[in-house]
């Protein structure tokens, strides 16, 4: 007989029918266990890598903002309003694109530390299997 979700009644099962289902059902959990970290690593490089990126993108436009802020100087002093106000005007716009990558990027590494390792999940199964015990 068979549950709503697929698996098979065990209750009528003797105990050394049980018994010899133990080691097929270690290894499926061994290979489960494998197959989350496989997942989680594959999860977490995808995260890392975007967070870089983003990062990576930050860091280029700062290094852009300093000839900005380099042009702003140089035409505050030689002209007074209208190129020096849209030096100004370039250099916060690009500080503020760049703040805004940099959050995103910070975002993509928080996201890392949030997701549940796979050592925390054996760890959780033998305690859940010791409490059985």
């Amino acid at each position: 007989m068979t549950t709503p979700r697929g698996f098979r009644d065990r209750a009528d099962d003797s105990l050394l029918t049980l018994l010899g289902d133990i080691p097929e059902l270690i290894r499926n959990l061994v290979v489960a266990e494998l197959e989350a970290g496989k997942a989680w690593v594959k999860r977490t490089a995808k995260d890392a890598g975007i967070g870089a990126g983003w990062i990576a993108g930050a860091l280029f436009v700062l290094f852009w903002t300093v000839p900005a802020l380099g042009a702003f100087v140089i035409i505050g002093l030689s002209s007074w309003w209208p190129a020096w106000l849209s030096a100004l005007v370039v250099f916060v716009a690009m500080l503020l694109i760049a703040i805004i990558l940099a959050l995103l990027g910070i975002g993509r590494f928080r996201r890392i530390s949030k997701s549940q390792n796979p050592v925390q999940s054996i760890a959780q199964d033998v305690k859940e299997v010791r409490d059985e015990l």
